[in-house]
């Protein structure tokens, strides 16, 4: 009845991926979400927002829903899917964010994150949480930009 074209998907910034890992981490799922005789509505999802939605929703339920999806996504990224991993490190996270100062260290250098398109403020400071090994914006810019925060506030409810 309809034809359909892949019309865009998302680019990386680098990929240490082979092309086919590449293209399927780039694309899109369609899911028609309503229709008539003369226009469909279809809902575009990133796949890899539905390989991690389940986890993600998983995770805020452990914390009462009260943490930011993308800070879960970056986690779950960091720890490679696994679960306990990132709830284990958003626990610590969190302890670390109420004991240290480093908000006031993030807030004279949130210029240098917003200049990088690193808006979500939660994901950068908790990038800071990991920057042992890397700069903070580099990670921030890693999460943001090339692995993208596919969540949004709608998500939560």
């Amino acid at each position: 009845k309809h034809e359909r074209e892949i019309l865009f998907a998302r680019s990386m910034i680098y990929s240490n991926e082979d092309e086919k890992t590449h293209k399927e981490a780039a694309a899109w799922n369609a899911k028609v979400e309503s229709e008539d005789e003369y226009t469909q509505m279809i809902l575009l999802t990133w796949v890899r927002y539905d390989q991690y939605i389940q986890q993600t929703m998983q995770i805020s339920a452990m914390w009462n829903h009260s943490i930011d999806f993308n800070l879960i996504y970056v986690a779950l990224c960091w720890c490679k899917k696994d679960i306990n991993k990132a709830h284990e490190l958003l626990f610590k996270f969190e302890q670390w964010r109420f004991r240290n100062n480093d908000k006031q260290k993030y807030k004279k250098n949130i210029n240098e994150f917003l200049e990088r398109r690193c808006c979500n403020h939660n994901v950068n400071l908790f990038c800071m949480f990991l920057s042992k090994k890397f700069k903070a914006v580099e990670i921030a810019t890693i999460a943001t930009v090339n692995d993208g925060l596919p969540f949004i506030a709608n998500n939560k409810k």
